[in-house]
């Protein structure tokens, strides 16, 4: 990956200078702001900043200081920013350290994912973040290795590979640091037989502490040797049939926290391989610890309380979402409490100390539940939701979930949280011949759900910026936005709240009434959330751009011409973007190729089983790999072999699928050229006849 430094202007640097005279005393009014030195700043992760430098009253005058593009095929990532040093993870776990002032780059460390991932870069995801504690940086990779950096030098310290290399199993997410530890999860519980775990590391040494499984596995193999082994005996009497078979999933790919108070290490965990119930656990029951919230002791990584949010999962709900830590007030006295915003579309409020529910309020549409049961923290479920005897469900929220990864923000002074909301219905239905649904190898995504039938036809849905107030349980206000997925946000003390947007915009909104005051055109959709921090008094807001989705969007951020970059600003700022002529990629033909309708129908069933992740619903790319109706390699079968089945393209994030046959290959050819002409404009050029 490289970076291209975009120099400052004049007049930036003559604000950065300037800065000097505030120094001491914004650094003495918000000690604790000068640095965002984790995912959601402190251990908090509440994704707030008390810095006030740059407030709702002057934003007007927030302004680009530098620029630097990134080279990478996925920026979907927030950086940190520790004594001046921005750091940021992006792609193939590419590292970089930056000068936060000046964009000049420090170092850059590349593990090499590509070379030693095999299967594992199917799963076609970058990374989500990084971690910093003690001068190290801790990064996590496809392949599942945790590595430890010197945050001056960029040299590797130590690695762990903490996942079985035959296995489902990679990582996405970030580290999270507990004290002397750092801890790494793993996703795969929707591609293939993976049992979730979480693993502590050392943080000066590399050596394993402890490891916690998250769901039981085979009863005859007895216990782990892990520090879960006191509560799999109790986990495993809530699951029938033979769910290890299945791996069981619940892996926590993303959320966590750490809570210093009580010194303890808060999992979000995801859903249950596969989704559908029935297939993974067919006499019912609880399936612990599936979507659910579990606190560890951190030294031993003993359980210590879990709260289960959806009993039985049977929807894709998980809770990787965020997990933040607060000091309420309810009821007249303060409560230690954590939030917690799932898929699902209630907000929970627990007690941090028991995981006791205190309130459970709806922040988005849930057709699935009518509340939640707080006496037993249960949902009040609506039995349609479950598709029994195979009927379907046209359900709120669909499994994107109406709260995604895109991060939400806690305002300690507004007591409001902001929250980038989803509004989207899903059919969830039995597959065909239910009793007879096998596990699909080759990372491909085994949900156990059926097609919705012809027929239901749902809006195509739409997304809110809301802002929820945890203490009374309800939306204060929320504002509309364009389509379905837009980005995390961050707030501040300054009655700020930085989003970036899906139609290329950065804007910033007032956090007491959601009011946009300030837009910044990026040139290109952001996912990632900003970060605020100081450099010798100044204060800086930085965002990468870069922009992925399953689904097409208005407007459409093509993967190949993205601006994906750094930006950042300061008040004064007057650095300007390069002026980015739009460019129309045109889909791609050959008169010639004659489209053979036996063919296609296997390639549409590989297609969307796992292609549709990266290269979008219908063949319509959202941003996070290339359109292929546009490309030219399916029209060269050698071509696309070499890239598919050969591997050609794995620096750029592509996987190696070498388990498919030639057949198979040449099925999604004959696929991406039927859609590609069904989608295609109606002209004599792209008007091809093919034989009946």
């Amino acid at each position: 990956m490289k970076l291209k430094h975009r120099v400052l202007t004049a007049a930036a640097a003559m604000v950065l200078a300037s800065a000097a005279g505030v120094a001491v005393s914004q650094r003495a009014g918000t000690p604790d702001g000068a640095d965002w030195a984790a995912y959601g700043r402190t251990s908090e992760e509440d994704h707030y900043s008390p810095l006030e430098q740059i407030n709702a009253g002057n934003i007007s005058q927030l302004g680009l200081v530098w620029l630097a593009d990134v080279d990478t095929f996925d920026s979907f990532t927030a950086p940190l920013a520790v004594g001046g040093v921005l750091y940021f993870g992006v792609g193939n776990s590419v590292v970089t350290a930056m000068d936060a002032a000046t964009g000049k780059q420090l170092w850059q460390y590349d593990p090499e994912v590509a070379k030693v991932a095999g299967h594992k870069m199917r799963a076609g995801w970058g990374t989500r973040g990084i971690a910093f504690s003690q001068g190290r940086v801790f990064t996590a990779t496809r392949d599942g290795r945790l590595i430890a950096l010197d945050a001056k030098s960029g040299k590797q310290l130590w690695s762990a590979m903490t996942l079985d290399p035959k296995d489902d199993a990679y990582i996405s997410g970030p580290p999270w640091v507990a004290g002397d530890k750092v801890v790494i999860g793993f996703g795969g519980g929707d591609y293939g037989p993976v049992r979730g775990y979480v693993t502590a590391y050392d943080i000066a040494t590399g050596k394993q502490a402890w490891r916690f499984y998250t769901v039981p596995g085979d009863p005859k193999k007895g216990p782990d040797g892990a520090a879960s082994d006191d509560v799999m005996p109790m986990a495993a009497k809530t699951w029938t049939g033979e769910w290890w078979k299945l791996g069981g999933g619940g892996n926590v790919w993303h959320a966590m926290a750490y809570d210093a108070k009580y010194d303890r290490v808060y999992l979000g965990t995801g859903n249950g391989f596969p989704w559908n119930q029935k297939i993974r656990s067919p006499g019912g029951g609880d399936n612990l610890f599936l979507s659910s919230i579990v606190a560890l002791d951190r030294k031993t990584g003993k359980h210590v309380w879990h709260y289960q949010v959806n009993p039985g999962n049977t929807w894709d709900f998980n809770n990787a979402m965020d997990i933040q830590l607060a000091t309420l007030t309810i009821d007249g006295r303060p409560r230690d409490v954590l939030l917690h915003a799932p898929k699902n579309g209630f907000f929970y409020v627990l007690d941090r100390e028991d995981g006791k529910p205190i309130s459970a309020g709806q922040f988005a549409p849930a057709n699935w539940a009518s509340g939640i049961d707080l006496k037993t923290g249960r949902p009040i479920e609506n039995p349609k939701a479950r598709y029994p005897g195979g009927e379907p469900f046209v359900m709120f929220p669909s499994p994107t979930g109406a709260h995604a990864v895109e991060t939400m923000s806690f305002n300690r002074k507004t007591g409001l949280v902001y929250i980038p909301e989803i509004e989207q219905q899903r059919v969830v239905v039995d597959p065909p011949n239910l009793a007879e649904w096998k596990y699909k190898p080759g990372m491909f995504v085994n949900t156990g759900l059926g097609a919705p039938p012809p027929g239901i036809k749902l809006p195509a849905g739409g997304s809110n910026l809301v802002a929820y107030d945890p203490v009374a349980a309800k939306v204060r206000w929320k504002v509309p936005q364009n389509g379905l997925l837009n980005g995390g946000t961050i707030t501040t003390g300054g009655n700020l709240v930085f989003q970036g947007l899906n139609t290329g915009k950065f804007v910033a909104f007032a956090a007491d009434t959601g009011k946009q005051i300030w837009s910044f055109d990026a040139q290109n959709g952001i996912l990632g959330n900003a970060i605020t921090y100081t450099v010798r008094g100044k204060q800086y807001v930085t965002v990468i751009t870069g922009f992925r989705s399953s689904f097409a969007n208005t407007p459409n951020w093509d993967y190949r011409e993205q601006q994906r970059r750094v930006l950042t600003f300061a008040l004064g700022g007057k650095a300007k973007l390069p002026t980015v002529e739009p460019v129309e990629q045109p889909i791609q033909d050959d008169p010639d190729f004659a489209v053979d309708a036996a063919k296609a129908k296997i390639g549409a069933g590989i297609y969307n089983q796992s292609c549709v992740i990266c290269h979008g619903a219908g063949m319509i790319a959202g941003g996070a790999a290339p359109d292929l109706r546009k490309a030219g390699s399916p029209l060269d079968a050698e071509a696309f072999k070499a890239i598919v089945h050969g591997g050609a393209l794995m620096e750029r994030g592509m996987g190696k699928f070498d388990n498919l046959s030639d057949a198979e290959l040449e099925g999604i050819r004959h696929y991406i050229r039927q859609r590609a002409r069904e989608t295609a404009p109606t002209t004599r050029a792209n008007t091809v006849a093919t034989p009946k």
